[in-house]
C-alpha cells in the first residue's frame, strides 16, 4: 500500500498526526512504502490520496482554507478524509456559526464547542462500533457533537451526550483527539478502508 498522507497544516494538532499516521503505517507494516507530509497549498493536495483534517480552532481553519484556496480543491479531493475535533466541524453541512464556512462533504449537523470551554475538556473510554480490542480512550478538547445525520453518515459512536463518531465512504469525522495517547487503532481502521484507493 502506498499511501501518500496529508495533514492540513494551517493551524491546530498538526505533529501530532503525522506523528500518530507514521506509527499507524509502520504497525500496519507499510512505514517504509508511504509518506506522510504537511499540505498547505492546492499543490500540496494534488500529492494525496488522503488527507486529515486536524484539531484546533475551527474558526481559524475555516479563514484560512479560504485565504489558502484550499475550499474548493478539498470539496472536490477524491482520497479519504480523516478529520478530527475542528475537522469534524469542517465536514458537516449545518454548522450554527456564520464565521464558518463549512465544507459540506459529511450531511450532518454539528455543535462546536458543545461541552463548553476548555475547562470542560475531559477523557473517557468509549466504545467505537467495530473496533478491535475493546474500548478507545478519547481526549475531549473544546469538543463538537454530532447533533443530526443523514442517511449517508453512520454513527459509530455515541456517549450520553450524542454522537461521537461518524464513518460515510471514504470519510471519518471524530468529536476528540485520537492522535493523543499512541493508540493507532482509527488511524488504521481509516487506511485499511482506503486501501482499494491507494496504488499497489
Amino acid at each position: 500500500m502506498d499511501a501518500r498522507i496529508g495533514v492540513l497544516a494551517l493551524q491546530g494538532n498538526v505533529s501530532e498526526h503525522i506523528d500518530a499516521f507514521l506509527l499507524a503505517l509502520e504497525r500496519m507494516g507499510h512505514g517504509s512504502s508511504s509518506e506522510v507530509f504537511e499540505v498547505r497549498n492546492p499543490a500540496d493536495l494534488a500529492e494525496c490520496n488522503a488527507l486529515a483534517l486536524p484539531g484546533g480552532e475551527s474558526t481559524t481553519i475555516s479563514r484560512l482554507i479560504d485565504k489558502n484556496e484550499l475550499f474548493g480543491p478539498i470539496q472536490q479531493f477524491k482520497g479519504g478524509i480523516f478529520a478530527t475535533c475542528a475537522g469534524m466541524v469542517l465536514m458537516a453541512t449545518d454548522v450554527a456559526d456564520p464565521r464558518i464556512h463549512p465544507l459540506g462533504l459529511m450531511e450532518m449537523a454539528v455543535d462546536r464547542n458543545a461541552f463548553g470551554r476548555q475547562k470542560d475538556s475531559f477523557e473517557a473510554d468509549i466504545a467505537i462500533a467495530g473496533l478491535d480490542g475493546g474500548a478507545f480512550h478519547a481526549v475531549f478538547i473544546r469538543a463538537p457533537l454530532v447533533t443530526a445525520t443523514g442517511k449517508c453518515v453512520m454513527a459509530v459512536s455515541r456517549i450520553p451526550q450524542g454522537i461521537v463518531a461518524v464513518e460515510s465512504g471514504r470519510y471519518t469525522a471524530l468529536a476528540f483527539h485520537p492522535e493523543l495517547g499512541g493508540d493507532t487503532r482509527l488511524h488504521e481502521r481509516f487506511l485499511k478502508r482506503l486501501v482499494r484507493q491507494f496504488p499497489e
